[in-house]
This record gives structure tokens, sequence and C-alpha cells, in this order.
């Protein structure tokens, strides 16, 4: 039966996280605020609660606004490379805790212990990322039509941004979004999800030593938690220009138009339906590894997590008879025991979303594969483990238009040319992620062409899950459209300037426009 890893001892980590049992969830830095009301953090592991957060009152949320808006002025000011440095430090201290921070990402949302620790790697390498880059906020300079003038543009800091994470990656998001705020110049506030909110007050203890180490203001990083509700005082907030946001396809429209009602910026991360398509020339090996990886990991909590692998009716039985011998070999269990697979979906409700989709897909003439179920029993005892199924469908089911974030892969047939498979990949409303397993590059360079997939991410011959830091990460349709981490996402967190200087005692007007006085 599962057990938790022996070297996993709560106590510890919390407290080299400085995790009490009631914890201040409003903080411009070293000074907290604690005025609301308590609620849980449950581990889907077991179901104990790890500790309690205190809400965000709307008193509270003022003064954190009120602190990061007279920080940003300061924080503004300090060269980008500064900035880079203190980056730098909060880095150092990011993997002196690796260990630790990511053992509580895995008790407190229920992901492996090798994610959990993977996590962590990307705030590392995001950082990493954001100090080189603070040396290259650059502009272009352009020719101007007026002789005499130069003209360019320059970026300056945009101000508070605030942040809105999920809690299937609790600080991975964060960070990429933190780590480029800051170097940007501009100071965050961030709302973790209520149910991973602990992670949310581990990285902020760390920024605070680090930005109070530097005898830096307070306000630069802060912190505000509770429910949808807190999430709305920041939307709703003309005091912050830009709001970025990761959840469901729902969330996502709210948040669209209370922050356009303003006219504020968005950056938009929500849901996915992702899918693999398996040509007749695909490596199996590849296939099922990327496909069962896909599909399970993170319980199949991730946004990019493959939801439906259309396969070509040549290789269709093949695929299906490796796919299910594959789930036979998954173990189930405690997280923090690497001999396991799979861990828990994040609560009951997510529970109860996937049995749902079970009997939808089955009612609308699917066939389970490998048919799910809830664990229960010794070590079983949250009543989140879920067993990863598979459901021979059709694209047109309505369940199979919309993401579940549970381990259910639909398998789907396709025959002809690898058209027909794209006909289906982009035949949802969700643009996310979407790969190919192929060895035919006519086929491998059409996927990536202009009449190929409609995704922010397309892959060849690796899976939909697990992107690198160095790309920009994001997708179109019902996904949002923005862009956060790698490439020239860092654009969005700052406000565009165009310059035009004249050196000459001439004052020519552009296009060539006559006016004597």
């Amino acid at each position: 039966m599962p057990t938790t890893s022996a070297s996993f001892n709560l106590e510890k980590v919390l407290e080299a996280l400085l995790i009490t049992s009631k914890n201040e969830g409003s903080s411009t830095g070293s000074k907290t605020y604690a005025k609301g009301e308590t609620f849980n953090s449950v581990s889907p592991v077991d179901g104990k609660t790890i500790a309690q957060v205190t809400t965000t009152t709307p008193e509270e949320y003022n003064q954190v606004l009120e602190t990061a808006t007279a920080a940003f002025k300061t924080w503004r000011k300090m060269p980008a490379p500064h900035r880079g440095e203190i980056v730098r430090q909060f880095n150092d201290e990011l993997r002196r805790l690796k260990e630790p921070l990511g053992q509580l990402v895995s008790y407190e949302m229920g992901k492996s212990y090798q994610e959990g620790l993977g996590e962590v790697q990307e705030m590392i390498d995001i950082c990493d990322f954001a100090v080189g880059l603070s040396r290259q906020l650059h502009g272009l300079t352009m020719h101007s039509e007026r002789p005499g003038h130069r003209m360019y543009e320059q970026y300056h800091p945009l101000g508070v941004v605030g942040i809105i994470s999920a809690f299937n990656f609790p600080v991975a998001v964060w960070a990429w979004n933190t780590a480029l705020a800051w170097v940007c110049g501009d100071v965050t506030v961030w709302k973790p999800s209520e149910k991973t909110p602990l992670t949310g007050v581990a990285c902020q203890h760390i920024a605070a030593r680090i930005f109070k180490e530097n005898n830096l203001p307070e306000g630069i990083s802060n912190l505000i938690s509770g429910d949808y509700k807190v999430g709305e005082l920041m939307t709703k907030d003309s005091r912050v220009p830009l709001i970025s946001a990761t959840g469901s396809i729902k969330m996502g429209k709210k948040v669209a138009a209370v922050v356009g009602e303003r006219l504020g910026k968005t950056l938009l991360e929500l849901g996915g339906n992702n899918a693999i398509i398996v040509t007749p020339d695909a490596d199996l090996k590849m296939t099922v590894i990327g496909a069962v990886f896909g599909a399970v990991g993170t319980a199949g909590q991730r946004c990019t997590s493959t939801r439906r692998l259309i396969v070509h009716e040549s290789r269709y039985d093949q695929v299906k008879n490796a796919l299910v011998e594959a789930y036979k070999q998954l173990r189930i269990g405690d997280p923090l025991d690497e001999n396991n697979h799979v861990g828990p979906v994040i609560d009951k409700d997510a529970v109860k979303n996937y049995q749902k989709a079970l009997d939808e897909v089955v009612k609308a003439g699917g066939h389970l594969l490998v048919e799910g179920g809830v664990l229960e029993g010794e070590g079983y005892e949250s009543g989140c483990y879920v067993k990863p199924a598979i459901a021979e469908a059709s694209n047109n089911y309505e369940i199979v238009q919309h993401e579940t974030f549970a381990p259910i892969l639909y398998l789907l047939k396709y025959s002809g040319d690898v058209e027909n498979a794209l006909d289906l990949q982009n035949g949802v409303k969700q643009g996310l992620s979407s790969a190919i397993m192929t060895n035919n590059l006519r086929e491998a360079e059409r996927f990536l062409s202009v009449e190929g997939s409609d995704c922010g991410i397309a892959n060849v011959n690796i899976g939909t899950s697990g992107a690198e830091i160095g790309g920009a990460f994001g997708g179109e349709k019902e996904t949002g459209g923005g862009r956060e981490s790698g490439s020239d996402a860092w654009k969005i967190y700052m406000r565009r300037q165009t310059n035009t200087i004249n050196y000459t005692t001439e004052l020519p007007l552009a296009q060539g426009i006559k006016f004597d006085l």
C-alpha cells in the first residue's frame, strides 16, 4: 500500500519555510496583516489540515495596494541590472530551499515529489533568465523621415502587477510573472489559489527576507489570500494596470470583462484541450511515453495535460494495446513516495468532475478502454485518489470538447492524410498545446505550418506537457492569448514609449505638412 516517503518530515519542512499553525495571508514584505477569517489548507495526500491562513479583508487589501503603489516609485528608479541582482539573491534562496519547498508543493497540491522539485527548478530557471534579461530590456532605433531627427522606442516599468495563480502550479507560474515583473521595474501583488495558500506564504517569506536585507521598501513583493472575492478586489482596481490570471476559461472570461471595463491589461493563461496526433510513421515507444506522462502526470491537472490522442487507423490497435499495457503498470498513491507514478487530484470536487466526465462519455456512446474509479482503503483516506482512465470516443462528444482537470485520455481515430487529424485537433475552442508523433518530415512541417496546429505550443516527437522557460508559454482561442515566461514575454510588464528628438533649428512636420506663420 502507498506510504509516505521516509525522508518526508512535515514539521521540518514547515519550520524551514517559516510556516506556522496560523499564517498571515496578507503581507507587504516584513509587515503582515491578520484581521480576516481563517481558512484551512488541506492536503489531498492524506486529507489532513496542514495549517491555517487568514483571508485578506478589503481594508487590508487597500493597505497592501497603497504600500505597493508607494514602493513602485522607488523600485522603478533602481537600474534594471541592480534589480536583476535582487532577483539573483532571491534565486540563491530558492536553490537553498529547493527540497523543502518542493516537498511542500507536493504535499499541499498532490503532485509527485519529482514534479514538486521540478516546479521549484522552474522558479530557479526563470530567475536565471530574468537576471540576464535585466541587461537586455531594449527597444529599437528607427530612421526618421525628417532631417536632423532621431527616433527610437524605449520601455518603462508599468506599475503594480496583479497575479492570480492556480493550484496546479502553485509557485512556478507566480515566479514566471514575478521574476520578469521585478526586473522590469514593477511591483507585484499575488493572490495564490485558496487551495494551495501555504506555498504562497512560504515564497513571500523568502522574498521578504531578500528585500529587507537590501534595505528596500515594503511593498515590492505583496501577498493577498482568499477566494475569488479577494481576487475581484484586484481585478476591479484601476491602480493595478495589469492582471495576470491563470485558471479556467470561465474565470478568465470574467476577469477579462472586469479588467476590460476599466481598460486595463490582462495576461490570461486558461484551459487547454491538448492533443497528440499519431501518424503511421510514429515511433511507438516515444508515443506511449509521451501520451502516458501527458495524460497522468500531475493526475491530469496540468493545463498542458494530454486530453486527446488522435491515432491513424493503421496504428490504432497497436497504440491502443500498448497504452492498456502501460496503464497496468501505473502505481497510484502517496506522491511523496517516489515509487508511485500518480498522486491524488486536488479535492473531492475534482473527483466529482472526474466521475461526471466518465459517465458523460459513456452516455454519449464512448467505450471505457481502461475503466476509472475512486480508490478507497488504507493510504487513500483523503478520498482524492482516482484511477487514470482511457475512453474510446469521438471528437464531437460534448464532454470531449471540454477540458476535464483529471487523468482521462480520449482515444480518437482518423483516416487518410494528416490534414484530417489536424481538423480534429483544431476542432475545439481551446488552443494551448499540441504535438505530433511522426518520422515523416513533410507531416511534421505541415503540422507546424500556417495550415497546421492552431495552438500556442506545437511540438514534434515530444508530448504536450513539460514546457521550458526559454520559450513564451501560452495559447490561442479560449486559452486566452497571453504569453508568459521566455522569449519577449517581458514586454507586457512594461509600457512602450516612442521618442523623437529634433536636434536642428528647424521644425519640419511629418508627412511634409506645411504650416507657416
